[in-house]
């Protein structure tokens, strides 16, 4: 039997469970992940043994929201299977309206080897999604 290893899942609370799961819904289905898990307060979605859970934050502790700049978690960085992928999901986030962060210095804010879009969830938690070279 082999040990699973790594990273487990990551959970994240989210302002409106609604609004999140329609932009993860596609996002995450485009890099791989399936849906892994529903119910009333949350959901996932898995690749391989990693998954990822947002859940609704309890109304008890909505009146601080997400920024990324505070002490916690600062951003989730996904992997394309290539440019070309970056390239497509970058015309549905256009359409979907979502604006970019750094789009001045697309596609290397992140260096100039390092091809990477930039944008922010419901939330406003930053998305990285990375080509591999």
């Amino acid at each position: 039997m082999t040990i699973p290893q790594g990273l487990h899942h990551i959970e994240i609370n989210v302002q409106n469970l609604g609004k999140t799961k329609a932009f993860y819904g596609w996002l995450l289905p485009e890099l791989g992940f399936s849906l892994f898990q529903e119910w009333e307060k949350g959901f996932s979605y898995k690749m391989e043994s990693l998954y990822l859970v947002f859940v609704q934050t309890e109304d008890l502790y909505k009146d601080i929201p997400f920024h990324r700049k505070r002490s916690g978690l600062n951003h989730l960085a996904f992997w394309a299977k290539s440019r070309a992928q970056i390239e497509h999901l970058r015309v549905q986030l256009k359409k979907k309206n979502i604006s970019f962060l750094y789009e001045d210095k697309f596609p290397f804010a992140g260096g100039e080897n390092h091809y990477a879009l930039f944008f922010e969830d419901p939330d406003r938690l930053k998305i990285e999604i990375v080509a591999p070279r």
